[in-house]
């Protein structure tokens, strides 16, 4: 009974990945392909948002009155382009 009370546990190295069959295996690396193609596509087209968003926050930037439109415009592209690169 004792030995069951203080019997060490490690969560972490159970294997909580599963392994996939052989017969499986052709539609696993499908979607692990299609899931990376619509990473980096999703990552170009957030960087490519982010520096139009950039460029037009600046330019509404260049009039007083749009300045506070402007900056905040650009902020949110920089921070997208930034989330874009890491």
């Amino acid at each position: 009974m004792a030995s069951l009370l203080f019997q060490e546990v490690d969560y972490m190295n159970d294997t909580t990945e599963s392994q996939v069959p052989w017969i499986l295996w052709p539609f696993y690396a499908l979607w692990k392909l299609l899931t990376l193609i619509l990473n980096i596509t999703g990552r170009i087209i957030c960087a490519i948002l982010g520096l139009m968003l950039m460029v037009a926050g600046v330019a509404i930037s260049l009039s007083i009155v749009g300045a506070i439109i402007g900056v905040p415009l650009a902020a949110f592209g920089f921070l997208l382009a930034v989330r874009a690169l890491f």
